[in-house]
């Protein structure tokens, strides 16, 4: 298996190349369980960030960024996107999704009860990666829908195109792949 080296926020990680479609492979970034790299990508993101009163993330891979990013700015609350409804969320806000590292679509589900605290308010939406920008787009809906302002976007690495994009605020470019680990042009 090919792998793609690539520092981020002063950690060098290997990451694995993985096939989307015949013609397209990504460096398989998975957060999840890297303690010393989430707190570093954190740091290195709020030093970037504008001023917000609340972060917001998808489910999942985005929830111990923004956790942690909050804990390090003095937060005490931040948002999650869910992907499924959950029995104790009420006046349910709903938006689909399709990400590339997903195989159908998704749906991303945000309680009133949070909606309301974000009406009026700065938000910050995080994530692991922006690749295509669905699930960015999907929870920036349920902020507008919720009315809350959004005031920025940020991800740990930009993939592939998204790297273009004037409206997002990352760390590293991660580029992506042909079948034989070579870089995509």
């Amino acid at each position: 298996m090919n792998h793609y080296d690539i520092t981020i926020a002063g950690h060098k990680r290997s990451l694995p190349i993985c096939r989307v479609t015949d013609d397209l492979y990504i460096g398989a970034f998975v957060i999840f369980g890297d303690a010393p790299l989430t707190v570093a990508c954190a740091g290195a993101l709020l030093d970037k960030a504008p001023e917000y009163d609340y972060i917001i993330t998808a489910e999942a891979k985005g929830i111990p960024l923004a956790h942690e990013m909050a804990q390090q700015h003095g937060d005490d609350n931040y948002f999650v996107a869910r992907k499924a409804s959950k029995l104790y969320m009420t006046g349910v806000f709903e938006v689909s999704v399709r990400s590339i590292t997903t195989d159908r679509v998704q749906h991303l589900y945000l309680d009133a009860a949070d909606a309301e605290l974000m009406r009026g308010k700065r938000i910050l939406i995080v994530d692991d990666v922006i690749s295509t920008g669905e699930s960015i787009r999907a929870v920036e809906k349920l902020v507008e829908e919720a009315g809350g302002i959004i005031v920025g976007k940020m991800a740990i690495l930009a993939e592939g195109a998204a790297q273009q994009r004037s409206d997002i605020i990352y760390l590293e470019p991660l580029p992506v792949f042909n079948a034989d680990g070579t870089v995509k042009e």
